[in-house]
């Protein structure tokens, strides 16, 4: 993957490429950056519905791994059910 500005990542959809779902968009606030290194470590989605389901969640952290496609509106992801955290607040 070539190199981009964190800036580029905000606002772009992210798809699951299992479902064709549309699970929310990245904004500056939703990243967690590794300290030292500088490295995106994983995208926070805030609560709502997830895979389908219409109950309320809490927020879903997906990590940087989970990324199979970066594009120019959206970013494809492949993500299991057991790679699903929820976020502690």
């Amino acid at each position: 993957m070539s190199s981009m500005r964190l800036s580029d990542l905000g606002g772009k959809e992210i798809i699951g490429l299992d479902t064709g779902e549309k699970m929310g968009v990245i904004s500056d606030s939703d990243l967690v950056i590794h300290p030292e290194s500088g490295q995106i470590q994983s995208i926070i989605l805030p609560g709502g519905s997830f895979f389908g389901f219409g109950k309320k969640r809490e927020d879903i952290v997906i990590p940087w791994s989970s990324i199979v496609k970066i594009g120019p509106d959206m970013v494809i992801i492949q993500l299991n059910q057991q790679e699903i955290q929820v976020s502690q607040k």
